[in-house]
């Protein structure tokens, strides 16, 4: 049984490579195959079809950003430490926000994709508007669920503009440290 889970990852893995060197429109179970040293035929085994293995790259993928911070006091340092495991991602591992932004399009006309980043949404945006609502100093006209959503625009824009991540992290930075 551990084969199984193991060739099961070892798929998904491949096929999360081929969505970062190709996209979605250049992902051939044939490839992926040939990645991880199977039979064509044997990809059926352990996925049904190429949607099942899509959406496993979705949760592969999201599971990859999960980061262990240590729950600061601070909402504000909370986040900064957030954006800090966000750049890092970016700077070290820059096929995860390439396979995200495939996801999200993807995610418009593939029922079972949009099925997983919806809940993984969901779950982002809670967290953060939970975080953030600790806070009681918010400027005027300003609330949780404005600045979650200003984050998460500005995570999914850096993902499509790698190169701009910096000023764009430096603006959220500067905003947060405003609040402080």
């Amino acid at each position: 049984m551990r084969e199984r889970g193991g060739r099961r990852a070892a798929i998904v893995q491949a096929a999360f490579r081929q969505v970062a060197e190709v996209g979605f429109e250049g992902l051939r179970l044939r490839q992926i195959a040939e990645d991880v040293g199977i039979d064509h035929s044997t990809l059926h085994h352990h996925f049904p079809g190429k949607r099942e293995i899509v959406a496993s790259v979705a949760e592969y993928t999201i599971g990859q950003f999960a980061a262990v911070l240590p729950e600061a006091f601070d909402p504000a340092e909370s986040l900064r430490g957030y954006l800090a495991h966000l750049r890092e991602l970016l700077e070290h591992s820059p096929a995860l926000f390439v396979v995200t932004a495939e996801l999200d399009l993807r995610a418009r006309r593939d029922p079972i994709v949009r099925a997983v980043m919806q809940a993984h949404e969901a779950n982002w945006r809670r967290s953060l508007r939970d975080m953030l609502a600790k806070r009681d100093d918010w400027a005027p006209g300003v609330d949780a669920g404005d600045i979650t959503e200003l984050i998460i625009a500005v995570v999914k824009g850096v993902q499509l503009a790698p190169e701009a991540a910096d000023a764009a992290f430096g603006q959220l930075d500067a905003l947060l440290s405003g609040m402080a």
